[in-house]
């Protein structure tokens, strides 16, 4: 074999194996973020950053943006109890997917116009932390990545506090403590079980509902999340599951 022949060999090789080390080149950035921002509270995510008129501004400042990042023993626990209640009730229980309610949403939008989503808390703060708006293949692939990833990575509490840090609770409030500031003039530990229940009502059109000014389905929402917050055991299963 003459030194043509392997040269040509050794290029095919580097091209064919190039996908390959890109691929672990992201994985090594995308596991060290993860790991960075356990320890560290994102300063904006891929949703604010996509949703701000200014980008640069979210990366440097949270006035602006009405983001304010605490730590979760400076957040009400009825926060907690409330978003589990009304998004994800077996959050302390899957690895990141409930396989059962994506079975049951795939079944009833094959036959409702209105999509109906089986997202849980985990991949709520996979897609908002780090991906784009969409429903690709690609990003649903990304999506599962990342949730696999905080799930492995993270704890349940630490997961649990950054999706409180980074929902959007109303047009441009991000987190439950500049919700509890705007909506209440309180600090996020002050919040009631009636204003958690409020808050968390608003999270699947953050941007149409204001707790300030409920509507007839707000309310009747927030009703439920009560109590379902009761049936799943209240401040008491919170406890048992953190502790």
């Amino acid at each position: 074999m003459n030194g043509k022949d392997t040269n040509k060999k050794k290029s095919i090789l580097g091209i064919a194996l190039f996908p390959i080390k890109l691929f672990l080149i992201y994985t090594a950035f995308a596991v060290f973020l993860i790991l960075f921002f356990r320890f560290i509270h994102p300063p904006t995510t891929a949703f604010i950053y996509s949703d701000v008129d200014e980008p640069l501004k979210s990366l440097f400042s949270t006035d602006d943006i009405k983001h304010q990042p605490i730590s979760f023993d400076k957040m009400s626990r009825y926060s907690s109890l409330a978003v589990i209640a009304s998004e994800d009730q077996v959050f302390f229980d899957h690895c990141g997917f409930d396989f059962e309610q994506i079975e049951k949403a795939i079944k009833e939008n094959k036959h409702r116009k209105r999509v109906r989503g089986a997202s849980t808390i985990s991949m709520q703060l996979a897609k908002n932390m780090f991906l784009w708006s969409g429903k690709s293949f690609v990003r649903k692939g990304l999506e599962a990545y990342y949730t696999l990833s905080l799930e492995l990575l993270w704890s349940k509490k630490r997961i649990l506090e950054e999706y409180l840090n980074a929902a959007e609770m109303g047009r441009g409030i991000y987190g439950v403590q500049t919700a509890a500031k705007f909506y209440y003039r309180k600090n996020a530990a002050k919040i009631n079980i009636l204003e958690a229940a409020t808050l968390a009502a608003v999270l699947p059109s953050p941007k149409k509902r204001n707790p300030n000014r409920p509507s007839s389905y707000l309310l009747g929402r927030r009703v439920t999340i009560m109590v379902q917050m009761n049936c799943i055991g209240g401040l008491a299963y919170l406890k048992e599951k953190l502790d």
